[in-house]
C-alpha cells in the first residue's frame, strides 16, 4: 500500500468557527463533530481535524492547491472580508496575488493565525504530460 495523508490535526480557540472559517471560504462542508474534532474533508479525501485547545498554538502553514475558479471565488471572500493577505510567504507584497509558475497564489492568516495558502499551480509547474 502507498503511503498516503489521511488527516491532521489543526489547534485552534474554537474548533466550530476554524472549520467554518475555513469551510465557507473554499465551499467545503463541515463534517459532524467527532469527539473533540470538527472535521473538514477535502476532494482527496484529506481531513482537516480542528481541535479547540487552551494552550499556546503555535502557527502552521498549510497551502492547498485550487482551481483558478476557486481561487477567483475565495480571493473575493478574503477581499471582502477585508482579511489581510500577500502575495508572498515572508508579506513584503500586502494585498495582492503573485503569479509564481503561471498560476495564482495568495498567502492570508486564519483567526488563529494559521498561515494559509491557496495556490493554481503547483511550485515548479505541471509535470510533462
Amino acid at each position: 500500500m502507498a503511503v498516503e495523508l489521511n488527516h491532521t490535526i489543526v489547534h485552534s480557540r474554537d474548533n466550530r468557527e476554524s472549520a467554518e472559517f475555513f469551510a465557507e471560504l473554499l465551499e467545503l462542508e463541515v463534517g459532524p463533530e467527532w469527539g473533540p474534532f470538527v472535521p473538514v474533508v477535502l476532494s482527496n479525501g484529506i481531513t482537516l481535524d480542528f481541535a479547540s485547545t487552551e494552550q499556546h498554538i503555535a502557527p502552521q502553514h498549510y497551502a492547498f492547491l485550487v482551481s483558478e475558479d476557486e481561487f477567483a471565488a475565495a480571493y473575493a471572500k478574503i477581499s471582502q472580508r477585508g482579511l489581510a493577505h500577500w502575495a508572498d510567504p515572508h508579506r513584503k507584497h500586502p494585498g495582492t496575488v503573485n503569479h509564481n509558475d503561471g498560476g495564482s497564489g495568495v498567502y492570508f492568516l486564519d483567526p488563529n493565525g494559521h498561515q494559509l495558502e491557496l495556490l493554481t499551480v503547483p511550485y515548479g509547474g505541471w509535470p510533462e504530460q
